[in-house]
């Protein structure tokens, strides 16, 4: 069942085509088996209510199914998804020589904008050190939370990262560990003292349990999961009185790039430190100033409207 029943057999061909030749999963097939069908009802409309032919379709009348999108209120990723399969489509059809022009090949796509990360403020991670890391039921659970937190927001580490950390990397005398992160790429980054010790005070504890790993598991042969250590996170929220929503290892990472940018680092020094391949990828921090300092304006400055 290809989700594209009651659509022209050139469109259920296409829907065909998606799980023979791209495994395309059932959902993936419906969402286009809709978005065919809610372009062929615009041809209607556009033909004035008399069935209008899919093959037929031209440029002029993508380009007005675009325009239409757009003042529908249809977010820019609705509308790119439906042009998207419109496209796919189109090259479909022309390859199996059933049409000899794409009407889509001239039509920019809608542009997406990138959501700017979450980010907490300085003195939010100042509470889930100061106030979440601490009283747990579970003396070690205090340990391994500070451990973590220290590490996350001093460092900017991935999560992938954080918990593949073995613990002899801390019991050198040395202020750089050497981190591998994606693609197998390795970079030296500085530990902070606090950090250093936080993670010492947890091997020190664990001194008994026979584990290569900071953070070990269930099974000490392991590394805590990720849905182990979201579980973690979560009570350091609830302890500090921050909605858990706001904090994860991601947020963590985004607030670590931010607020040293806001201190005044160098952003290839930032690049390099988060283990960044492309500097393109560690730009998008300047965007997030480039708000912040908005916001900044708007408040304070005496000729702006929102101003006290």
């Amino acid at each position: 069942m290809t989700g594209g029943e009651g659509l022209p057999p050139a469109a259920e061909a296409f829907l065909e085509m998606l799980a023979a030749e791209r495994n395309a999963a059932p959902r993936t097939r419906q969402a286009y088996a809709s978005d065919l069908a809610d372009f062929i009802a615009f041809l209607k409309r556009q033909n004035e209510g008399e069935p209008a032919a899919l093959l037929e379709a031209g440029q002029t009348s993508i380009a007005a199914y675009g325009a239409w999108q757009g003042r529908s209120g249809l977010s820019s990723s609705t509308a790119a998804r439906r042009l998207s399969c419109l496209r796919q489509f189109f090259r479909f059809v022309q390859r199996e020589g059933w049409s000899d022009h794409d009407p889509t090949e001239s039509i920019q796509m809608p542009r997406l904008e990138k959501p700017l990360p979450k980010l907490l403020s300085e003195a939010q991670v100042e509470r889930l050190l100061d106030e979440g890391c601490h009283g747990h039921d579970d003396p070690r659970r205090d340990l391994v939370s500070r451990a973590a937190l220290e590490l996350l927001y001093t460092t900017g580490l991935r999560i992938s990262e954080l918990l593949s950390l073995p613990g002899r990397l801390f019991r050198r005398e040395s202020e750089m560990v050497l981190i591998r992160g994606k693609g197998g790429r390795e970079r030296l980054i500085p530990i902070s003292h606090a950090a250093r010790e936080a993670a010492l005070a947890l091997l020190h504890h664990d001194r008994d349990i026979d584990s290569p790993y900071l953070f070990p598991g269930r099974n000490p042969a392991r590394a805590l999961t990720r849905q182990g250590f979201d579980k973690i996170l979560l009570h350091v929220a609830l302890r500090a009185g921050i909605d858990p929503d706001l904090v994860s290892p991601h947020v963590l990472r985004h607030s670590f790039a931010t607020h040293l940018l806001e201190r005044g680092a160098d952003l290839r020094a930032l690049q390099m430190l988060l283990g960044h391949a492309d500097i393109a990828t560690t730009q998008i921090y300047t965007h997030v100033m480039q708000e912040r300092l908005r916001q900044v304006l708007n408040q304070h400055h005496p000729l702006s409207d929102d101003a006290p």
